[in-house]
């Protein structure tokens, strides 16, 4: 894994400010611009894996990348389903508890407990979906077919074979999520292009980690 290559990359392109300055402008438009630059960041996943010299992909086939950023997204959306239910449930119990009881210690008691257990769910989930989502993607790359994100026997061994790996994708999305939140300096609007930055960076990692899961060497 070339861990400090996933954040350098986009800058040796010559077109990169053209590229990721696109994306950024996308990123305004609700729900659809951001469809589009996920299936963007899943083409990069797919050229950091057959080796392509030049992995930022050009805008010329928004078509593909509405498609593939909408399977994409229906994808993560089933994964973090668990973490909605779990946050629903939570809201909802305390609200139950106090139609149920008036002792104000009672329900003062059922909401902590309620907020410790969803806090440690949460966390555990939230890395497994961490180790989980780059191997779903990468997955979900090679084959273009959305059966192969939910192909759990090959995910977990793409995991198994490369743990580390998977674990840096964890950790860059973490750092790509610090430098996401810096655009905040800039403005609103410089949050949209750091925030699409960090995705170019999560899918070179994503891409690199299923190349040294696979042993791949590129097509």
């Amino acid at each position: 894994m070339e861990f400090g290559l996933a954040f350098t990359y986009p800058f040796q392109d010559q077109d990169w400010l053209k590229k990721i300055g696109i994306a950024g402008l996308l990123m305004i438009v609700p729900i659809v611009g951001q469809i589009i630059v996920l299936g963007w960041a899943l083409e990069i996943v797919r050229r950091v894996i057959r080796r392509d010299p030049n992995p930022l992909p050009e805008w010329s086939d928004f078509g593909r990348y509405l498609m593939d950023g909408l399977m994409l997204f229906v994808v993560v959306f089933v994964y973090s389903l668990p973490l909605t239910i779990i946050s629903g449930v939570s809201q909802a119990l305390p609200i139950i508890a106090m139609q149920g009881s008036t002792d104000e210690q009672t329900i003062a008691t059922i909401i902590t407990v309620v907020s410790v257990c969803v806090g440690c769910f949460s966390l555990v989930y939230g890395i497994l979906l961490g180790l989980l989502l780059p191997a779903v993607g990468g997955n979900f790359a090679v084959k273009g077919k959305l059966g192969a994100a939910f192909a759990i026997g090959e995910i977990i061994n793409l995991i198994k074979a490369a743990p580390g790996a998977y674990a840096f994708c964890l950790l860059g999305s973490l750092v790509a999520g610090i430098v996401s939140g810096l655009g905040v300096i800039a403005c609103c609007i410089g949050v949209l292009f750091t925030a699409a930055y960090s995705m170019t960076v999560q899918a070179h990692l994503w891409g690199q980690a299923y190349n040294v899961a696979t042993g791949s060497t590129g097509a």
